[in-house]
């Protein structure tokens, strides 16, 4: 997939919170950020729609993540 290089300005609470989310995924906050952007978007009826059996296997990959940042806060304390 092609990339453009942007700059964008965010508060730092979210920015934090992007830098966290990203490393707990094992991606850079560029790519975590580019991400949610899409998931958002796609979220709000934005761009082309997948079709169910993607939307269903997003599902299940956002569940799977969700449970595993939650069992990791949770093993931090």
């Amino acid at each position: 997939m092609a990339t453009r290089k942007v700059t964008l300005s965010l508060d730092e609470a979210a920015w934090s919170f992007a830098e966290q989310a990203a490393a707990r995924a094992g991606m850079s906050p560029s790519a975590w950020i580019s991400k949610a952007a899409r998931r958002e978007a796609v979220r709000t009826g934005v761009g082309p729609a997948p079709d169910p059996a993607q939307i269903a296997a997003q599902a299940a990959i956002d569940a799977a993540e969700l449970a595993a940042a939650e069992e990791a806060m949770r093993a931090q304390g």
